[in-house]
């Protein structure tokens, strides 16, 4: 559950930013994509190892310095 104070002086424009940012930090509108629709287990578990594989395959990149 995402809960925004209002401080003295916020605005209800700075209020609604305040929300959007906490949303998107939470990640929860990328859970209600991911539930939209049933998954079978299965599906799952592939996902996953896709996942997983790419991550091995292409790992980030660290800056070094020089």
């Amino acid at each position: 559950m995402v809960f925004v104070k209002a401080q003295p002086g916020d605005t209800s424009d700075s209020l609604i930013r305040k929300f959007t940012r906490k949303v998107l930090s939470e990640g929860i509108l990328q859970d209600l994509k991911k539930r939209e629709f049933y998954q079978k287990p299965a599906e799952i578990r592939k996902e996953k190892s896709r996942e997983l594989a790419r991550r091995l395959k292409h790992p980030r990149r660290t800056r070094y310095a020089h």
